[in-house]
């Protein structure tokens, strides 16, 4: 049984801002099973307003996934993070990898992106997981469900139906948007990440079953 629970499989994650180093740390920090190899994609470097960055020791100017490599400090046979310093585009989306893809990249308009990501995946099999408004104060109704399973309230879901994400997406929000003017806070980001890498889990357990 103990052979069975062992590191396997690929959970590739794209933007590793605030909450891609949350979730991150809980995927190198996953016991008796979780992702054999994660990849970090984030051409972004830390500056000095990345708090929780320059709390867990990293350098200013320093690229994010660089940071999150070297903060697993696993054997690579067990678990290994492979950095990809960069921002993806049409050139390079056949870097991704992976048996799940979490998308959590942020500013400015990111739905096309995403979508891009999206059916890049799912043409490769892979199971896809992303997020449409995680704005709040805190103790907000946090829901994650298929896309298809959403009504038309939530302009961030709209949008990806738009490129053409109808079903097979799994996507987290607090339904709460910057049209809301409320902030997004740490505690909300701890526990939208720990969703995350919940499901993101399952969703790995169930590709390499």
């Amino acid at each position: 049984m103990e052979d069975k629970q062992v590191p396997h499989g690929r959970i590739d994650l794209i933007g590793c801002g605030r909450l891609g180093l949350r979730i991150g740390i809980n995927l190198m920090q996953v016991h008796r099973g979780g992702p054999k190899i994660i990849g970090a994609y984030d051409g972004q470097k830390i500056d000095g307003g990345d708090v929780i960055f320059t709390l867990y020791g990293a350098e200013t100017g320093q690229y994010k996934p660089d940071f999150i490599k070297k903060l697993c400090t696993h054997d690579e046979e067990f678990r290994n993070v492979i950095s990809y310093p960069e921002f993806i585009d049409d050139e390079n989306i056949d870097v991704i990898e992976g048996d799940v893809v979490i998308i959590v990249i942020a500013g400015g308009n990111t739905i096309p992106t995403a979508s891009k990501i999206i059916k890049h995946a799912h043409e490769r099999g892979a199971k896809t997981i992303g997020t449409a408004g995680i704005f709040g104060f805190g103790n907000e109704n946090i829901e994650i469900k298929d896309i298809s399973e959403y009504d038309d309230s939530n302009p961030a879901v709209e949008e990806l139906r738009k490129e053409g994400i109808v079903e097979s997406h799994l996507v987290l929000t607090t339904n709460k948007l910057i049209r809301d003017n409320e902030p997004v806070t740490p505690y909300t980001l701890d526990e939208v990440a720990n969703v995350i890498t919940m499901n993101a889990l399952k969703l790995l357990r169930d590709q390499n079953d």
